[in-house]
């Protein structure tokens, strides 16, 4: 049987920015043949996240994740259809998914190693798994929840910066739904900004882009920030921080600013920052969803209620064809996607 699978090509170096040559499409051989216990997918769809990144390198920088090895397949979220099965639990047209999924067109994988997806809970968008009401959406949910400490009626300012990206998108409209006065969201371009307001119902949009940031937000939170959804890092949050109130919350889910740098994880702050923080007895604590694992079930049904009544819009960039894993990865990297990044890879 033969499938198209994408293998690790080269590393862009620590401080390298990633290119679509880094990854290369082979064609390989492989028995169908199913052992006890496995399943024969195939590929519905992939993910592409800013945390893959880390994978590119040597080292990840993180325990938890392991690096990508050259000359072999690349794997992340994914999601499929059994095709063939000699696993009990799962019988032929079972969707499936998993966070180490192979970025093939089919493959024989272990089915203990899968989790079952109901269609239902994604209102028939299986590609929703990869996103809204996957490891994005609970990072999003299980962030404001853990760290933001939202308190309705307290007329609480929230600004999330990658706030057009796959957790961003989803963290704004929770900040909104749990009760806070404004939320803002910052991004790359004047399309996002619009996205972000006419579609998700945030306050305003910030286009980092263009003008100088301190001023609009000053604009747009006139009561000072008192939550920060940090998914960038760099001078964005440098400009955010200086305006919190006392006693704020930095939610520190992501740093994509300083993925390309050879720096520890999370980067160092500058002088002004950490006096800030300090001064104003601002929290700021590294959020990692994995280490929340008894309530990711708990939060995925909430996202799928959301999601299901209308509550929780989402926004999808979709790129057809394996063979485009690469070109999307990147461009997801410098924000060329409105909401989740994914690869339609068969029907």
């Amino acid at each position: 049987m033969i499938h198209n699978a994408v293998v690790l090509r080269s590393r862009p170096g620590k401080n390298g920015h990633p290119v679509p040559e880094n990854f290369r499409v082979e064609e390989i051989m492989k028995s169908p043949e199913l052992k006890e216990g496995q399943v024969l997918v195939r590929t519905l769809f992939l993910s592409v996240d800013p945390y893959m990144r880390c994978r590119m390198n040597d080292d990840t920088g993180a325990d938890y994740l392991l690096p990508w090895r050259l000359e072999e397949c690349v794997d992340g979220g994914g999601v499929g259809v059994v095709e063939a099965s000699k696993n009990q639990a799962l019988s032929v047209g079972t969707s499936v998914t998993s966070f180490n999924w192979p970025w093939q067109t089919y493959d024989v994988m272990d089915g203990s190693l899968l989790q079952k997806v109901d269609p239902e809970m994604v209102d028939g968008h299986l590609s929703y798994v990869l996103g809204a009401v996957g490891m994005p959406g609970l990072t999003a949910v299980l962030g404001v929840r853990e760290k933001g400490h939202v308190t309705p009626g307290s007329h609480q300012t929230m600004v999330i910066s990658g706030a057009a990206g796959a957790c961003g998108s989803i963290a704004g409209q929770i900040g909104r739904l749990d009760g806070c006065e404004r939320v803002v969201g910052i991004c790359g371009s004047d399309q996002k900004c619009q996205a972000l307001v006419t579609e998700l119902g945030f306050t305003a949009g910030i286009n980092y882009k263009k003008g100088d940031i301190s001023s609009a937000l000053k604009e747009h939170c006139p009561t000072g920030i008192d939550i920060y959804f940090d998914n960038v890092g760099g001078p964005i949050s440098d400009a955010v921080i200086s305006q919190m109130n006392p006693g704020g919350h930095v939610i520190l889910c992501g740093q994509i600013s300083q993925y390309n740098k050879d720096v520890p994880y999370p980067p160092p702050l500058s002088e002004d920052t950490q006096k800030a923080l300090c001064h104003k007895n601002i929290t700021r604590e590294r959020f990692v969803v994995l280490n929340y694992m008894e309530k990711h079930e708990e939060g995925l049904v909430q996202l799928s209620c959301w999601v299901k009544t209308g509550q929780i819009k989402v926004l999808e960039t979709v790129v057809k064809g394996i063979e485009n894993m690469g070109e999307a990865f990147c461009s997801m990297m410098t924000g060329g996607n409105i909401g989740k990044q994914v690869v339609k890879i068969s029907d």
